[in-house]
């Protein structure tokens, strides 16, 4: 007799059910998933953390993030990100969509691996950022963007793309690849930060682009999700996937004031979703 394995469970589902999260390597919860979500949104480690210095607020600082973080050889890197790419394709539904964030660090074994299992690249957004921090060595350009891969499951199938919304976010005018967002604002770091924590402004056009109301996104690596946090603001059920105990913590306190100040939040990030994309005529 052979006993039966019992599902996993989510370390924390929110009242309305609209917000899960679960602790657990992401390889392993993806595969519970399969053909399940429409977009997955995924921020993976950069392999940046070797031991370098940057400024933040006037201040020299470490680019040290975690163990997380560090990879040296390429080889492994490329493994890391084949594995959980390909896990993340299984659990999409043949409509879905994937993107995935980035900089010259990562984002050319992403890209490579994407190809290598047949999907179909879409666009690859850069956001470029209002208010970098200034380059500490002044032997390179200041690093002022990121770019987010967009790429559809299958060749044969239509992804979502809600052409219109992002047309009248834009004043009207089609919505181009390049779009202007500040750094996270105070506010959105009052229940802590996560060292690649996104916008919230961001999340929300990127979910907004490329999701429906009844869409299942999932973020594999979720951080403090705000991935969840702009899903569920615009009602879309999220299921977030997170090691470390820190962020699950930091993530659960932010749906908690989502839920007992939905309407303040909603206020400051309205105007920034909108008009934020540079060369608009």
């Amino acid at each position: 007799m052979t006993s039966r394995v019992l599902p996993i469970l989510p370390i924390f589902q929110s009242q309305d059910s609209l917000f899960s999260l679960y602790q657990s390597d992401c390889n392993e919860i993806l595969q519970e998933f399969r053909g399940q979500f429409d977009l997955i949104f995924a921020d993976p480690p950069y392999f940046l953390s070797n031991n370098g210095l940057s400024i933040q607020s006037g201040k020299i600082v470490s680019v040290n993030k975690g163990q997380w973080d560090k990879g040296e050889n390429i080889g492994d890197i490329d493994a890391f990100n084949r594995q959980w790419i390909q896990n993340a394709k299984e659990a999409l539904k043949p409509t879905g969509s994937i993107m995935i964030s980035g900089t010259y660090h990562n984002i050319f074994s992403l890209s490579r691996i994407l190809q290598k299992l047949d999907f179909k690249i879409l666009n690859i957004i850069t956001w470029q950022k209002t208010n970098p921090p200034p380059n500490f060595s002044c032997r390179y350009l200041t690093h002022s963007t990121e770019q987010i891969i967009w790429a559809r499951k299958s060749y044969k199938h239509k992804h979502i793309f809600n052409y219109e919304i992002l047309k009248k976010l834009n004043g009207d005018k089609q919505m181009r690849d390049v779009w202007s967002f500040p750094a996270i604002a105070p506010w959105e770091k009052t229940n802590g930060k996560h060292p690649t924590q996104k916008p919230l402004s961001l999340l929300i056009r990127l979910i907004l682009m490329a999701s429906d109301k009844d869409s299942l996104i999932c973020d594999p690596f979720s951080g403090s999700s705000t991935t969840g946090i702009a899903a569920n603001l615009l009602h879309r059920k999220f299921i977030g996937i997170e090691k470390e105990n820190e962020f699950i913590q930091m993530s659960i306190k932010r749906k908690e004031e989502l839920d007992s100040n939905r309407k303040g939040i909603e206020s400051r990030i309205r105007d920034l979703v909108r008009h934020r994309n540079t060369n608009n005529s």
